[in-house]
């Protein structure tokens, strides 16, 4: 589906008539683009479910929404480092217990630009940890309710993916050799697009009944970068996002977008189409095939079950492991 489908404008939040009885998951809530999608959800009558590690900015992010749409307003939020695996399963079964119904799961949280490298305490660095195997696992956990609700999984993803390496670096995957907070920022975005087309592709062959779509902000002003960038590149950042940068409202759009807007291609990303992609009018970008590898893809979703410890109900393995229980 390309951009003009949606008129010279693009797609915009006034594509969306009534989201009245839909529940929306959002990982990183409680600022940024993640807030702004939470904010078009409750105006369209929908619950969301912020996943958010920070309690006090949880709070006075629902204080702010309830100020704006009243104190009926359904927005709660759900406790999550997706830095810790097990703060993840946690999470996890907090939703799986309240949370009845799932119609998108949108991987909206990130850290960017990391200055040196850090581990998680699961042993991965930490880019690729909090924004691909911690979301992988989330998405494991909660697909059984997404597919109940025949729902969607969103994977926010970024140019970078076409950037740095351009590569899973399998060998090193946590740059002990060389790091550059550039590089495993690049190979965190890949992997999660990677993540996203593999599970797409083994969904439709289990006959699954849950969607993925990929999006990427553009080029928009939030405090991505403000807790984990090296000093220069928060200046510089400050700076230059006043001159390219789109406001984090309109960086929520194509999240939102790929959450609610029936027709829209599987094997496609979407975000802003103007000025390489960075702003502009929201509607199907050009994807580079490194993401559609699917040599690669399939290497990394091995990988991540292993270093999650849980098999996927699309997974070969799965599958041979309940029949071998069923005999």
């Amino acid at each position: 589906m390309a951009n003009q489908d949606f008129g010279s404008e693009g797609w915009t939040p006034e594509h969306i008539f009534s989201l009245a009885g839909r529940t929306y998951l959002i990982t990183g809530a409680n600022s940024g683009a993640g807030f702004e999608a939470a904010r078009v959800f409750l105006s369209k009558g929908a619950k969301v479910v912020m996943m958010n590690r920070n309690a006090d900015k949880s709070a006075a992010a629902i204080v702010t929404l309830k100020q704006e749409f009243g104190s009926h307003a359904e927005v709660t939020f759900v406790r999550m480092d997706l830095a810790a695996l097990d703060s993840v399963r946690e999470a996890a079964a907090e939703i799986m217990e309240k949370v009845p119904q799932i119609d998108a799961l949108i991987c909206n949280a990130a850290i960017a630009q990391v200055a040196k490298q850090e581990i998680t305490v699961d042993g991965f660095e930490s880019q690729l940890g909090v924004n691909h195997f911690g979301h992988f696992l989330l998405c494991r956990l909660l697909f059984d309710r997404i597919e109940e609700s025949e729902g969607r999984i969103v994977v926010v993803g970024s140019n970078a993916y076409k950037m740095g390496l351009k590569r899973i670096q399998f060998e090193d995957l946590n740059f002990d050799k060389k790091y550059t907070a550039w590089n495993a920022y690049a190979q965190s975005k890949l992997a999660q697009m990677m993540f996203a087309y593999e599970l797409q592709r083994r969904i439709t062959a289990a006959g699954k009944r849950v969607q993925v779509r990929v999006c990427h902000p553009g080029a928009s002003r939030t405090n991505l970068l403000m807790d984990t960038a090296s000093r220069f590149n928060k200046v510089l950042w400050s700076l230059l996002s006043r001159i390219i940068a789109q406001s984090a409202e309109r960086g929520s759009w194509p999240e939102v977008m790929c959450a609610t807007e029936e027709g829209l291609i599987p094997e496609a990303l979407y975000g802003p189409t103007k000025r390489a992609e960075t702003v502009g009018p929201v509607g199907e970008c050009p994807l580079d095939e490194v993401a559609l590898n699917r040599e690669m893809g399939a290497k990394l979703w091995t990988l991540s079950e292993e270093k999650t410890s849980l098999l996927w109900p699309v997974s070969k393995e799965y599958v041979a492991h309940s029949e071998l229980n069923v005999a």
